[in-house]
């Protein structure tokens, strides 16, 4: 089987991305490691401590972290770095002229239940001048992106990336510690049957929102005229990677509770990543009123609303809004 770094100089990939993906690829597997532990490791449980987000850590949230930060600023691959974790971008001074942005730990809330989880990544361009990194440097449109991807830490780890040159995925084989290309390149069904989206939270949405889901659910028998399987795993990367494999469409709508705020999920660090493998599939990505690739970041922890997967259906539901 053919190696990721074997993958990536065949795609022609210049040499600091090559070298940048395969350090990213490095720290999703020592991430790896440590999930198989689970207890043994000491990881799951709260950390007692919160990001910039006002969301409480987990303690594998506050490792996984440490984990990118250190290996990415210790290889000067990157000139700056920005985490879902981290109030503002971390300048690294002497590194190569690129930036990554990360989640290093999506889906924390099924830690300690075991189920999928993952961490996802998005690589930028730096600016040509020599300047310390700022926040402002990570303002840019998704379409900008080098290369973005993520680890899904499930029965098996995978990694899933993108170069601008369609999207594969490598399996982790623990045994000689090696990515192994074995899925791709994805393409995404322009129609499906299978939508994820947290009902739980239907009241809260917007009448557009609430019109869409509800021809979904009423199957056959409504105007849709077919039957749709809804799931819902609480990992964006769970629920991303299945759609890739097997289609579907993602929705987290921006919804009443917090009118203020246009979605729960980050732009630069979950967003945008994930809207570049989809439409590298055949499939798209939207806030419900435009392209989310083509949006620029007013700041650094940007919330957005989200629904990608299925062209047709998220045509569909975007027209309701």
């Amino acid at each position: 089987m053919k190696t990721l770094e074997h993958y990536l100089q065949e795609a022609h990939a210049p040499d600091d991305l090559r070298r940048l993906l395969l350090q990213i690829a490095a720290i999703c597997a020592e991430i790896s490691g440590q999930i198989r532990l689970g207890a043994l490791a000491g990881i799951h449980g709260d950390a007692g401590t919160g990001n910039v987000q006002g969301e409480k850590q987990k303690r594998l949230d506050v490792v996984a972290n440490e984990l990118f930060v250190q290996g990415l600023s210790k290889s000067r691959l990157v000139c700056g770095l920005a985490s879902e974790e981290i109030d503002h971008a971390v300048d690294v001074p002497g590194g190569a002229r690129l930036l990554a942005a990360f989640d290093p730990l999506d889906g924390s809330s099924n830690i300690d239940v075991n189920v999928s989880i993952g961490s996802i990544f998005s690589v930028l361009p730096a600016p040509t001048e020599d300047d310390p990194i700022q926040d402002a440097d990570f303002l840019i449109p998704g379409s900008k992106q080098l290369a973005s991807g993520y680890a899904i830490y499930g029965p098996s780890t995978e990694l899933v990336i993108t170069i601008g040159k369609g999207v594969y995925g490598f399996t982790l084989d623990p045994r000689q510690n090696t990515w192994l290309l074995t899925k791709g390149p994805f393409r995404i069904p322009e129609e499906t049957q299978e939508f994820a989206i947290n009902t739980s939270n239907a009241r809260h949405w917007y009448p557009p929102i609430q019109t869409y889901v509800n021809e979904l659910l009423a199957g056959r028998t409504g105007p849709r005229g077919k039957d749709f399987n809804m799931r819902w795993i609480a990992s964006m990367v769970a629920d991303v990677h299945r759609i890739l494999c097997r289609g579907g469409v993602f929705l987290y709508p921006a919804d009443q509770r917090e009118p203020d705020k246009p979605g729960k999920l980050r732009l630069l660090y979950e967003a945008n990543p994930m809207a570049l493998l989809i439409t590298q599939s055949g499939g798209e990505a939207s806030n419900g009123s435009e392209n989310i690739l083509i949006i620029k970041p007013s700041k650094l922890h940007e919330r957005v609303a989200v629904v990608l997967g299925a062209k047709a259906e998220v045509l569909r539901a975007v027209n309701n809004c």
